[in-house]
């Protein structure tokens, strides 16, 4: 998978996020949201890569992964993450708000106001995560 498949299924996740939501599917929307973060900081590490060049096997190896903490430090973002959330209160919030996913939300329960939640703070266009993640990738 390359980096603009990432980027759209980022794009088409949070979109299909959307329509669950509005639907009242809240657990399977919110599980689906934070696929759209995951997909977009692979996009990120996969910016990285050079074109014939040969991948970096630990690189790579370390990527198949679901844990956006280790995703955001294998993208290289962890410094930019800390000045955008120590700048922008808003981004804060909803950083925190994708920081509580994980690819376990698929076994939890998720309520309206948690998927929306999770939704907005991915999606926002002026402070959202895949907004700011989309000037990376």
């Amino acid at each position: 998978m390359n980096r603009i498949e990432l980027q759209r299924l980022s794009r088409l996740r949070i979109r299909d996020a959307k329509i669950l939501l509005a639907n009242g599917a809240f657990e399977s929307a919110y599980y689906l949201a934070g696929y759209a973060v995951e997909c977009a900081l692979k996009a990120c590490i996969a910016k990285q890569t050079q074109r014939h060049e040969f991948p970096d096997k630990k690189l790579a190896d370390d990527s198949h992964t679901h844990d956006l903490k280790k995703l955001v430090g294998l993208a290289k973002l962890a410094e930019a993450l800390q000045q955008e959330i120590s700048s922008n209160n808003i981004f804060a919030d909803y950083w925190r708000e994708v920081r509580a996913w994980s690819e376990g939300s698929r076994y939890q329960s998720a309520t309206q106001l948690m998927a929306e939640n999770l939704c907005t703070a991915i999606a926002d266009r002026n402070h959202g995560v895949l907004t700011w993640l989309k000037k990376f990738w």
